[in-house]
């Protein structure tokens, strides 16, 4: 406290200032230093809460305009000038003229000059600028703190997220939704990759789930994967997100634009996250952010004492809030997107630059397509549902195997089972060879047995049976044995069948003779009758 100046001093001080001396001048006169002088008159100024005696428009603080920046409620600024500093000074016979100067917006220079000029004011420069900087001074008002009854408002907002590091060592940005109950301060966090209209309405449903019930209205900013025309008085909101407040019966308000104090709990609740739950971490996926922001919240978020209210959060939100929540309904809201799409010849159809199956029957044909975050429904022109796949990442195709003709399956996609069993149709002797080549040859065995098979379209089941049976006892396990084998067996030759003289579909040659007879004797017959005369 030996810095601090005595009473009596302090009061000198300040009547020598309104009597009009200068700093220096009351520095010599008290035997202090001019800075001690500085630092008293400065903050005598900030501590000044004299009411307002001239109110004048000197900067406008506000609009009119339905998308003001100013707001209708907090800390609007009273536009009071400091009497004290002005009421001794050698302009006060000219303030009016002074004023009425400020507010055509003329500088301190020009109503210098033009008091000089016009009015034959003996004033100097700096007593005329010292004069318009105390007119334009004001006093701010405090700011007025908005309390809501239990159950009333949702604050949200969006904030920076942690990291999330990929396979290859890239990293990928993601958002934090926070969400908190303007009575009880009870909070919910999810992260996200985009701050899109569904990332949005799935954070906020996923809140309402978690905290149990439905708040009467929602604060939100003008972002626009919420609000499609900014406007104080009536926003345009994305129709989705209406048929969302329609499904859950809640009401959506945007603040004013640029305003973040109208929702200052939750910004303070964004922060708090960030700073207390995030920072300096980093995840292998977005499930094991939002994992840690679970365990975050009922830990460390719902236990603390609030600073403002100064009760537990979770205890606060269990016995007052939480009875005032509106009900769930009984499903959520059906969120999704829909579009129509022609399957390619490849058997996909692409949503998003990604790519998914559909049956063969289907190629070439348009179809259907419901898609959201999470799943993509494919439905024919019927809207009969014929499958259906998980999302993911751009540019990678998703192919169900059963949407795959088998036509088109080859034996080694079959596997080694397949192949194993045809070679057990072939005979014992192959079923033996091909357990051993499985068993020597390891994954090469898949292409060895294939090879074997597909001599089956030269030679006999019999032969390769046989040669696989050489091969076996030879301990040989390469196809090219089984090929050499086969080349070294001798051809097989026609076989020779006895000739039937005998049968009940046979007839006799004796009918056969007595057939060409008849026919000869009709043919000899026309051929006369024929004949012309002689």
């Amino acid at each position: 406290m030996a810095d601090q100046l005595a009473m009596d001093k302090s009061l000198a001080i300040s009547n020598l200032r309104d009597a009009g001396y200068s700093q220096r001048r009351i520095a010599k006169t008290l035997g202090v230093s001019r800075g001690a002088v500085r630092r008293h008159l400065a903050g005598e100024s900030s501590n000044r809460t004299i009411a307002p005696t001239a109110p004048i428009a000197l900067a406008p603080t506000g609009s009119a305009d339905s998308n003001s920046t100013t707001a209708p409620t907090g800390s609007d600024q009273s536009q009071a000038t400091d009497s004290a500093a002005v009421g001794n000074s050698q302009c006060e016979p000219f303030r009016d003229i002074v004023i009425q100067k400020c507010q055509a917006g003329l500088s301190a220079r020009r109503i210098h000059q033009d008091l000089v000029a016009d009015h034959g004011a003996d004033v100097s420069y700096w007593s005329v600028n010292r004069f318009v900087q105390a007119l334009g001074r004001t006093t701010e008002l405090p700011f007025r703190r908005m309390e809501v009854r239990p159950g009333e408002e949702l604050q949200v907002d969006f904030g920076t997220g942690a990291k999330i590091r990929n396979p290859d060592g890239t990293y990928r940005r993601t958002h934090v939704f926070r969400a908190v109950l303007s009575h009880s301060r009870k909070g919910y966090s999810e992260a996200v990759f985009r701050q899109d209209t569904e990332s949005f309405i799935r954070a906020l449903e996923n809140c309402f789930w978690a905290i149990g019930g439905v708040p009467q209205r929602v604060v939100f900013d003008n972002a626009k994967c919420a609000v499609k025309t900014p406007d104080w008085h009536d926003p345009e909101l994305n129709p989705k997100l209406v048929d969302f407040c329609k499904h859950y019966g809640c009401a959506f308000l945007p603040t004013r634009v640029r305003t973040p104090r109208h929702k200052g709990k939750v910004e303070r609740g964004v922060d708090y996250v960030q700073e207390n739950a995030l920072r300096g971490r980093e995840f292998e996926t977005l499930a094991a952010q939002n994992d840690h922001l679970h365990h975050w919240e009922s830990r460390v978020a719902d236990t603390r004492i609030h600073g403002t209210t100064r009760k537990q959060v979770l205890a606060c939100f269990i016995d007052v809030e939480k009875p005032s929540l509106a009900n769930l309904p009984s499903t959520r809201f059906e969120f999704y997107h829909e579009a129509k799409r022609k399957v390619s010849r490849g058997g996909h159809i692409s949503i998003n630059r990604s790519f998914y199956s559909v049956p063969p029957e289907y190629l070439g044909r348009d179809i259907w397509v419901r898609h959201d975050s999470h799943l993509v429904r494919i439905f024919d022109e019927n809207l009969r549902h014929i499958a259906t796949h998980t999302i993911i990442e751009p540019g990678r195709f998703q192919t169900d195997a059963g949407h795959i003709a088998s036509q088109k399956i080859s034996p080694i996609e079959r596997g080694i089972a397949h192949l194993h069993n045809k070679m057990r149709l072939i005979g014992p002797s192959a079923n033996q060879w091909a357990d051993a080549v499985v068993a020597g040859r390891g994954v090469e065995a898949a292409r060895v047995l294939q090879g074997v098979l597909a001599m089956s379209r030269m030679h006999s089941g019999d032969a390769i049976d046989a040669a696989c049976g050489i091969a076996v006892r030879s301990g040989a396990i390469n196809c090219r044995i089984i090929r050499t084998l086969l080349r070294r067996q001798p051809e097989t030759t026609q076989t020779t069948m006895e000739f039937m003289e005998d049968h009940p579909i046979i007839r006799p040659i004796v009918e056969y003779a007595k057939f060409i007879h008849t026919k000869v004797q009709e043919g000899i017959y026309q051929s006369i009758r024929s004949s012309p005369p002689c």
